[in-house]
């Protein structure tokens, strides 16, 4: 004989869903990005109890992933729109200029289409308008549409959907027309 406790419905696969606590997370998230942004410093670690966040501005994330030793002589005259990158005997490689990019506006969950399974708002080398929906970011439950403030080629899309995305973070590159 069995017992009636042990048998029941399979339990369901976890949904994401966003808590009044996410948002105040992702709250808080925006505003420590925010005093990266401003401050002299390239990477700011924050634990509280058993969690722990690390924020890398783009220019600290790309030279510890390039993993070689960088001539200040030459990262001092480089512009601010350009990275210097090393092949990995040493030798520099020439500057890469970073393309125009739409931006999140927001820090939330990333969709590049309407609806699972639709196809996405922009695709790499379709055109986008000034005004156009290239995406949504649902943020404390809504989910907001996020429209190109350029025009051109989709040259990348840089955010994955479905995912995590923090404000001024470059959703799609843009290639001006």
């Amino acid at each position: 004989m069995t017992d009636d406790a042990t048998l029941g419905p399979e339990p369901e696969a976890e949904e994401t869903r966003t808590t009044p606590a996410d948002g105040e997370l992702l709250g808080l998230i925006d505003r420590l990005a925010a005093l990266l942004d401003r401050s002299d410093l390239t990477e700011l670690e924050v634990e509280a109890g058993g969690t722990g966040l690390v924020l890398r501005k783009p220019e600290a994330s790309a030279a510890s992933a390039a993993m070689a030793t960088i001539d200040p002589a030459r990262t001092a005259s480089s512009a601010p729109t350009q990275v210097a990158t090393h092949a990995a005997g040493g030798v520099p490689d020439a500057p890469v200029t970073e393309r125009p990019a739409v931006r999140a506006p927001l820090t939330g969950i990333f969709y590049a289409s309407p609806a699972p399974g639709s196809a996405p708002y922009v695709q790499v080398g379709g055109e986008v308008a000034v005004g156009q929906v290239i995406g949504l970011i649902e943020a404390m439950k809504l989910f907001n549409e996020i429209k190109s403030d350029l025009a051109g080629r989709v040259v990348k899309v840089v955010a994955e959907s479905g995912a995590l995305v923090k404000a001024k973070q470059a959703l799609i590159e843009v290639e001006p027309l």
